[in-house]
């Protein structure tokens, strides 16, 4: 029943998460785009008011003006949309989520012993340490070099050093899987961070010096705009990080840090051709196709090193397939009598009598029958069970699998 409860509580938060996931980063990408395709105003009047920027979009059969302005307007509406909730619902439902999906069960989930064998506890702790100490260093790096002539460049060249640091930790530290989706979640957090200790104070700030008639400060728009510019770069590396716990191949490599610091690094460059992009057009900025090349470049180059090698049958494998064809006739058919001592030693400790994970049940012929299709997608294809093989199953055993299945299936 625990387990069952685990796998609704994670389909609903991860439903939940993907919904607010979509409005937060539709909302920076519409920000980012708004901001880079405002043109000065034509209109007299918008100039007199202050206004800086304007743009006119059509959209779901009407038109749209929206304006900014350079300082404060003329006056305040009395109805002001603020963006952080879809922030903060963002990171409250993705926490919960780890917190079901890995901390829960941290032993299966985050430990990989292989790796390094430690106590659950301990990796609970040290995960958590990575949301805390990757956010305060990125904000000093920020509070330090942010200011500063080419402030920018500098905060980009160490936040990337530092992402780099902690994959590389986490990597080696966790299982890969738990470890690709955890450098996601420390960078999420900063991003959540960055409006709730930043963007929106700087925010309120300004609001409440309008309504008080005193000067605003500029520092807290050019802060905002920078933790905001900062997140918006940041989107593309934590989507990936996110969606690669269901691509075994990138997180199981011996390398898999520099996997994910490579597929990341294409994320930002291919947003930065993004951001270029819309302000190209309006011959503010520098071509930005560079960008877009260089991450696609880094994307095929990691695609060709990861490429599978052919293998030739080891010794074991060989022996396992001249057994079963031995015991199983010319026709070379594998039953339910040649699999279910590899199942009984390598997935009833989790899917037997008495733990049936995900609600999958294997123990029996009928229940290996009906999750027939499950097994081979995920002991063969893409090798994500045992959950890092902590029942360490073999390659040989892995092709006895893949003969079962491949052969019909059978339970007989």
């Amino acid at each position: 029943m625990e387990s069952y409860l685990l796998d609704w509580a994670n389909l609903l938060l991860r439903w939940v998460h993907v919904i607010t996931a979509i409005a937060w980063i539709g909302s920076s990408f519409y920000f980012v785009f708004l901001d880079s395709s405002l043109t000065p105003p034509e209109d007299p009047d918008l100039k007199r008011q202050g206004v800086s920027g304007e743009l006119w979009a059509v959209h779901g059969g009407g038109f749209y003006h929206p304006v900014k302005f350079l300082g404060a307007p003329p006056q305040l509406p009395k109805h002001l949309h603020w963006f952080y909730w879809e922030s903060y619902s963002t990171w409250l439902t993705g926490f919960s989520l780890f917190t079901v999906s890995y901390l829960w069960s941290a032993g299966t989930y985050l430990i990989d012993k292989s790796v390094m064998d430690w106590a659950p506890s301990s990796a609970i702790v040290v995960a958590l340490a990575f949301l805390v100490v990757f956010w305060l260093a990125y904000d000093g790096i920020c509070r330090v070099f942010g200011q500063r002539k080419n402030g920018d460049a500098i905060v980009g060249a160490l936040v990337a050093l530092l992402v780099c640091v902690a994959a590389w930790l986490a990597c080696h530290w966790f299982a890969g899987r738990a470890a690709f989706l955890l450098i996601g979640a420390m960078i999420a957090t900063s991003m959540s961070a960055n409006v709730f200790f930043w963007i929106i104070p700087g925010q309120k700030t300004v609001v409440a010096d309008i309504k008080a008639g005193n000067p605003i400060d500029p520092i807290h728009g050019k802060r905002g705009k920078q933790r905001s510019v900062h997140n918006t770069y940041f989107t593309l590396p934590v989507l990936f990080a996110m969606l690669s716990n269901h691509y075994s191949f990138t997180y199981s490599h011996p390398h898999n840090w520099l996997v994910l610091i490579l597929m990341m690094f294409a994320g930002a460059a291919i947003r930065q051709f993004f951001v270029m992009r819309h302000g190209f057009k309006l011959g503010r900025n520098g071509h930005p196709w560079p960008y877009a090349a260089v991450g696609v470049v880094a994307i095929v180059a990691v695609i060709v090193w990861l490429k599978p090698e052919p293998v030739a049958p080891s010794a074991s494998a060989t022996n396992s397939v001249a057994v079963s064809a031995a015991s199983t006739g010319a026709a070379g058919q594998i039953g339910y009598k040649e699999l279910q001592p590899v199942l009984a030693q390598r997935c009833y400790m989790c899917h037997g009598e008495a733990v049936q994970m995900k609600n999958v049940r294997l123990d029996s012929p009928q229940a290996l029958a009906s999750h027939a299709q499950a097994v081979y997608q995920q002991v063969v294809v893409t090798k994500i069970m045992p959950m890092n093989n902590a029942t360490g199953i073999t390659d040989a055993e892995r092709t006895l699998v893949k003969q079962w299945f491949e052969s019909g299936a059978s339970v007989n």
